[in-house]
């Protein structure tokens, strides 16, 4: 028996039923991919999804991680204390504006300081008019700028509830 003959169906003497043979086994070969089995698909759903969502939830993450890492600062430099004053090209003091300062001492205090450390008056510069005046005068004499700094915020929190109401839960 030839080796290609095994493989073949049998033919009979009818072409139309090995047609018809034929053709049930090229649909039955099909009928998967052409109508799959709906319900063992939506069953798979979630092997598709949840690796999306996890990819996508990392990629976020890590958008916002990187953003936290490189985002601009503000460059800050917390000042304590008197510092030097300022200098011109020829040595000349420079005062500050709206600081301060004692140029006996040569020294530029922080906001709201009246006194130095060895109970000096010290003096400041409107920033409006550009008028020298002490330190311990809050309004200025020619154009009426009260300058005055508050050192710290104060956060107030009620010790309960509203009046007439009762805190949020």
């Amino acid at each position: 028996m030839p080796r290609n003959a095994a493989r073949m169906p049998r033919m009979t003497g009818d072409i139309g039923a090995t047609l018809q043979q034929a053709w049930t086994s090229f649909l039955d070969l099909v009928a998967p991919v052409v109508s799959p089995d709906w319900g063992a698909l939506v069953l798979l759903l979630p092997l598709a999804i949840v690796p999306l969502a996890l990819l996508y939830l990392a990629a976020s993450g890590g958008l916002w991680t990187r953003f936290g890492i490189t985002k601009p600062r503000p460059r800050v430099r917390w000042e304590e204390g008197s510092r030097p004053l300022e200098r011109d090209g020829q040595g000349a003091p420079i005062a500050p504006i709206g600081l301060p300062f004692s140029l006996r001492t040569g020294l530029v205090y922080p906001s709201g300081t009246a006194r130095s450390d060895d109970g000096e008056d010290l003096a400041v510069v409107c920033p409006m008019c550009r008028v020298e005046r002490l330190a311990q005068v809050p309004t200025c004499g020619s154009c009426g700028l009260v300058l005055k700094v508050r050192q710290g915020l104060t956060v107030a929190r009620p010790a309960g509830p509203p009046p007439g109401g009762a805190a949020i839960a």
